[in-house]
């Protein structure tokens, strides 16, 4: 018979793709000692779903924010 965590990671594997990454997401996220600034990485990430969602900021192409970057550089 084999450990836990041969066992645990059978079964890991026979999740789906998207399941792995959630599951990968949530031990990757037990890992971080400091759960007050992961809460306020989500907030944040939130809030700016939601300005998006609703038009309160205006979003670029990727191509035109490169480009203003770089000409900001030159």
């Amino acid at each position: 018979m084999g450990t836990q965590l041969e066992l645990l990671e059978a079964q890991a594997l026979q999740l789906t793709v998207g399941e792995r990454a959630a599951f990968a997401q949530l031990l990757l996220a037990s890992l971080d000692e400091d759960a007050e600034i992961e809460e306020a990485w989500v907030a944040e990430t939130e809030r700016r779903i939601s300005d998006i969602e609703n038009g309160t900021v205006q979003v670029i192409p990727i191509a035109e924010a490169l480009a203003q970057v770089r000409a900001a550089l030159k």
